[in-house]
């Protein structure tokens, strides 16, 4: 039996884990675009946050997600970005388990859309599940960020030799 060096494997599972939850903060990020209306919606609908604070978070957080998820899916800034997304993870778990535990009956919003929802039709478990699955992939690649096809690899000049005799 063959064994595979971590050392081998865990780049390219850094890779996976890279274009995995760049993939999804942009897409995330981009489908709240075409409609800042209902990215207000889904912001207010939360109930957390003074109404002043509403829009502009509303509006920012789609440019951050495109931010945060297209230094991911580049390789640039790999552990600033898995970091910023963790804790984008952390906030987006806090205002769902909030939601949930209140008993509000909303969308969460992550893919745009959002607000309010007839009962029985919130996600609450999987959407609880998914974004802790993406924040164990965040801390991982926060710890381990050295990847493959990474725009950082390029970029990175190397250390002159010594040429002391």
């Amino acid at each position: 039996m063959q064994v595979v060096r971590s050392d081998l494997v865990r780049p390219w599972l850094a890779t996976a884990a890279r274009l995995l939850l760049g993939g999804v903060l942009v897409v995330a990020g981009v489908l709240k675009f075409p409609d800042p209306a209902a990215a207000v919606r889904s912001v207010r609908a939360y109930q957390l946050l003074p109404e002043p604070l509403v829009a502009p978070v509303a509006f920012g957080l789609p440019a951050v997600e495109v931010v945060v998820g297209l230094a991911l899916l580049a390789g640039v800034a790999v552990r600033a970005a898995a970091v910023a997304a963790a804790v984008l993870m952390v906030v987006f778990l806090v205002g769902i388990v909030s939601a949930w535990a209140r008993g509000l009956q909303i969308d969460c919003g992550c893919f745009g859309g959002g607000g309010q929802v007839a009962a029985g039709e919130t996600r609450y478990l999987s959407e609880t599940l998914r974004d802790t699955g993406l924040l164990m992939v965040a801390l991982a690649l926060a710890r381990w960020p050295h990847s493959r096809l990474a725009l950082a690899n390029r970029l990175e000049t190397p250390t002159p030799m010594s040429t002391t005799p």
